[in-house]
């Protein structure tokens, strides 16, 4: 199967998001991946349900939607009616996980967990049969632009064989520091879903970038 590309409007122009969503509507990239934070779970906001809303008629690209937030069952409906397809939360957010999970899913949207650097992929082991995405950070989580953690790689052939073992079919996406120096490499090592932020907004051609990062 070939690798799903999901650019990070994290890193896109706030002030002209409509060009930024029609940059990746044109492109090949399968995916628009939506980071919402609260600056409590982590240290910066960035944007959530109202904007999601603005932007879900002007693209038919799933939103890959990132909850990067404290007690993200509050608000699972809100973004399903915002336009959310997929929904991944924290591991480390989530009291009771596998209710969130079972929540997600009753909304009718794909359920993922994220994990950040510092958790073990083992900790997803009981969980991981009921997911339809496992999001593993390579950087921590707050802000783009970050530098890749060489330990990803890791991390990633742990999960793919635990994905084995369990007889998941979750998808494995990594998110953080992802560029065309090392997306060929996370393939190789598992990652069906690549986030990309910087490397297609802040290049000088960000159309030639998604290019490359899907070849």
């Amino acid at each position: 199967m070939a690798h799903i590309l999901a650019p990070s409007l994290l890193s896109a122009d706030f002030t002209d998001l409509r060009a930024a969503v029609a940059l990746v509507d044109r492109s090949p990239a399968q995916w628009l991946h939506l980071d919402v934070m609260d600056g409590v779970f982590v240290p910066n906001i960035s944007y959530g349900m109202p904007v999601i809303k603005a932007i879900r008629p002007l693209t038919r690209k799933v939103f890959d939607t990132h909850l990067m937030i404290t007690d993200p069952d509050r608000y699972i409906t809100a973004f399903r009616e915002a336009g959310a397809d997929v929904l991944t939360v924290h591991l480390e957010a989530c009291t009771h996980l596998h209710r969130t999970v079972q929540a997600i899913k009753a909304q009718g949207m794909k359920a993922g967990v994220s994990i950040n650097p510092h958790t073990p992929v083992q900790a997803l082991e009981t969980i991981l049969p009921d997911l339809d995405l496992v999001l593993v950070m390579s950087v921590n989580p707050g802000f783009g632009g970050q530098r890749f953690i060489e330990g990803t790689y890791r991390k990633l052939d742990a999960l793919r064989e635990l994905r084995l073992r369990t007889g998941s079919s979750a998808l494995i996406e990594v998110d953080g520091g992802v560029g065309t120096d090392n997306h060929r490499t996370l393939v190789a090592h598992g990652a069906d879903v690549l986030v990309a932020g910087n490397s297609v907004f802040g290049a000088a051609d960000p159309a030639a970038a998604i290019a490359a990062l899907l070849a």
